[in-house]
């Protein structure tokens, strides 16, 4: 009888295992398609074919490692191990949602970044928002890149149902978005967005004013700035924030 039971908690030991690598590789190589597409200057454009490239081997190697703990992500054992693949998920969705902004202006929906996901692994609701949370930061920087290097923020092109708004006004709505969110009505305690929510918006403030701030240093002392010029992130009363998220 106890050889069954060490025998039950090898297998469970193995397996939380392969899913936290696994994870933890998913995690690293959506961090370094992160920093590909922070490269990208226009909005609503085509990825560059270089950068499109380096990205979609990444993503064949993500998808195969999806696919490797598919088995061991099904039926109970998807719940038992969701807070071993939770960072992966999240990680996963900032990458390909940042990918989606860029080349459409647009959200990706949790149908959407789900289709994405092989091996019958589930994308929760509460990683989906997580990883949504974590956008904003990229897109923070992607702002305030673009306005060091060219002198203006970045804008979408008005195609199809984009009305040329640019990339603050889709942070200030996030930011709307975001604090209307109504979490209290059936998240247990180990919810990952019940536990990280209150940071999460607090980063996420803070991302959306400092492109707010650049955006306002630009306007009104513009002329006198240098060309290649940085916005100072750290302008501004810092007490009590939370680090953003970096690289």
């Amino acid at each position: 009888m106890f050889e069954a039971f060490r025998d039950e908690l090898d297998e469970h030991h193995d397996r939380r295992e392969r899913i936290m690598k696994a994870s933890r590789d998913i995690t690293a190589l959506s961090k370094k398609n992160i920093f590909s597409l922070q490269r990208v200057r226009q909005l609503q454009s085509p990825i560059p074919s270089s950068i499109r490239k380096e990205i979609n081997d990444r993503s064949d190697t993500i998808k195969e490692l999806f696919t490797s703990v598919g088995p061991d992500l099904q039926g109970l054992n998807a719940w038992r191990y969701q807070r071993q693949i939770s960072s992966g998920c999240q990680e996963f969705v900032e990458a390909i949602s940042f990918q989606h902004y860029l080349e459409t202006q647009n959200l990706i929906t949790h149908h959407e970044a789900q289709d994405m996901i092989p091996g019958g692994v589930e994308l929760t609701a509460d990683d989906y928002v997580l990883g949504l949370f974590d956008l904003t930061g990229e897109l923070m920087r992607f702002g305030i890149t673009n306005m060091a290097t060219s002198g203006t923020l970045p804008r979408g092109s008005g195609n199809d149902s984009n009305d040329g708004r640019d990339i603050l006004l889709d942070l200030r709505s996030f930011r709307t978005s975001f604090e209307s969110l109504d979490t209290s009505f059936s998240l247990t305690d180990w919810s990952p967005l019940k536990r990280d929510l209150v940071k999460k918006i607090n980063v996420m403030r803070q991302s959306v004013e400092k492109v707010e701030n650049a955006v306002y240093g630009m306007i009104i002392r513009g002329r006198e700035r240098p060309k290649g010029w940085v916005p100072d992130l750290n302008e501004g009363p810092e007490r009590g924030r939370e680090p953003v998220e970096s690289y």
